[in-house]
């Protein structure tokens, strides 16, 4: 799977953490290949058997020289899989460690947009901290509250489904410096692959789709959001090829 993504032009991947308690897998795979990097956090999934992790954990996991980001935390409505005071108490740990560290934190947003900005913006008051809301799906205000506090944006292959025209309309407006693509695997194909495991290489289509929708080229949007990557990755070194 990694050579495949490194056959497609994928020059740096990251793994995303959903269970602290099963951070070692990760960091194991990170040193196993050195392209590869992992972020530690607790899915809100999860959120109530992680209720114990604290900031002080998160940002002892983070000084792995391979974790480069903080998450995913957030808030899931969908599925209330923990209950929703502890999605809250959790999202808001996660961000205090994204404050210390330094570190981007990765954020799950599902059919949570109000809460979602009213944490950020609460927390925001407290100290600035950069962050992505991952997989994104929400809506128009989301987006523009997201952006207002400098944080950026990144697509799945859903922005390439057929019922996913309101979604193509926010990423035809963001600013360019905010956006990005991700896999979100083994979910999410895009498109021509849709209903199979996803995986890294399949994120040029996604990078396809949404150069189609905001009218620049497919090397455009290659440009931008590899550039935008490590703008919010700081701690991934840049490959030689792109470090000019």
């Amino acid at each position: 799977m990694v050579a495949r993504a490194r056959n497609a032009g994928v020059m740096r991947m990251v793994t995303i953490s959903t269970r602290v308690r099963r951070q070692n897998e990760l960091t194991a795979i990170t040193d196993r290949f050195a392209d590869v990097y992992a972020s530690v956090g607790t899915h809100p999934h999860y959120a109530h058997d992680e209720t114990d992790v604290n900031a002080a954990d998160l940002v002892a996991h983070a000084r792995h020289p391979k974790v480069v980001a903080i998450g995913e935390a957030g808030l899931d409505y969908h599925y209330d899989r923990s209950p929703r005071d502890d999605q809250e108490r959790g999202f808001r740990t996660h961000i205090e460690a994204a404050r210390e560290t330094g570190l981007p934190l990765v954020i799950h947003s599902r059919e949570a947009d109000a809460d979602t900005a009213r944490i950020l913006e609460e927390e925001a008051g407290k100290g600035a901290f950069r962050a992505v809301l991952h997989c994104f799906t929400g809506g128009p205000d989301l987006a523009r509250r997201a952006i207002a506090l400098g944080h950026y944006i990144s697509f799945t292959g859903i922005l390439t489904f057929k019922g996913s025209a309101a979604l193509r309309a926010i990423a035809a407006e963001l600013p360019s410096d905010r956006i990005l693509v991700e896999t979100d695997a083994p979910y999410l194909a895009p498109a021509p692959f849709r209903g199979k495991r996803n995986e890294p290489a399949y994120v040029i289509e996604t990078a396809k789709v949404l150069a189609e929708t905001r009218g620049v080229s497919i090397d455009e949007i290659a440009r931008q959001t590899n550039t935008n990557f490590f703008a919010l990755f700081r701690k991934v070194p840049r490959p030689a090829a792109a470090a000019a």
